[in-house]
């Protein structure tokens, strides 16, 4: 009965990375990663394994697509899973990932839209607890720093280096996908970082990724209730 939220706010996601290497003009000078010497298609590849090896990083945005307007703001640990928030055309939830399980906290009205009347009674204010490869398993995918950031920066049309600029007060590179649209922004100093992702227009958006290697505690929500007893 969840199955129209999950893929959704994925689906939204990726149709924003599908345009996530884009932006403008020529490259600026090598700095001290020298990263901006490098072609398009390298840095994103240097910025797909620097996040890749993180042990912890934050992703915050909002993305509009097919008329969904999709808010996160998770904190991910490396192999582990990740705990934060994310809404729906304004229908939030919490979500904490732990190893094979996901756990979703609502509001009723939340569980009404995906779930009903009945699940609106039996799940707001709880814990609902599934398996991350089940029905949850595109929200799980969220929460996954290894399989969030392969689809974010592998889906792309042809690449070109943009612009050096600052970013939320980072100095980037960006990378320009002059196919679909949209920009790549990624660190030009220290480790390679994928510091933002952004696209105008109506399947736009923006996704934000700081706090690199800030550690984060993972823990279960108690007393949650397991999917398979809904059944």
């Amino acid at each position: 009965m969840y199955r129209r939220l999950g893929p959704a706010v994925l689906a939204a996601l990726v149709a924003l990375a599908l345009a996530a290497c884009g932006g403008s003009s020529s490259s600026g000078s090598d700095s001290s990663n020298g990263i901006t010497s490098k072609s398009p298609n390298e840095i994103v590849s240097a910025a797909t394994s620097a996040v890749g090896s993180v042990n912890y990083v934050h992703v915050a945005g909002k993305v509009l697509s097919d008329g969904q307007n999709v808010a996160l703001d998770l904190n991910l640990v490396n192999g582990k899973g990740g705990t934060g928030s994310m809404s729906q055309n304004g229908l939030g939830f919490k979500i904490v990932a732990v190893g094979p399980e996901v756990y979703i906290n609502g509001s009723s009205d939340f569980w009404t839209k995906f779930g009903g009347s009945a699940a609106a009674q039996l799940l707001s204010g709880k814990w609902l607890k599934a398996p991350a490869t089940g029905q949850l398993s595109s929200l799980a995918t969220l929460t996954d720093v290894q399989k969030l950031f392969s689809q974010l920066l592998s889906s792309h049309g042809k690449l070109a280096t943009g612009k050096t600029t600052t970013v939320q007060g980072q100095k980037v590179v960006a990378v320009n996908d002059t196919t679909n649209g949209g920009t790549l922004y990624v660190a030009t100093t220290g480790k390679p970082y994928p510091i933002e992702i952004s696209k105008t227009g109506s399947s736009g958006g923006q996704l934000v990724f700081d706090h690199f290697n800030q550690p984060v505690s993972l823990k279960a929500p108690a007393n949650s209730i397991d999917i398979s007893q809904l059944k």
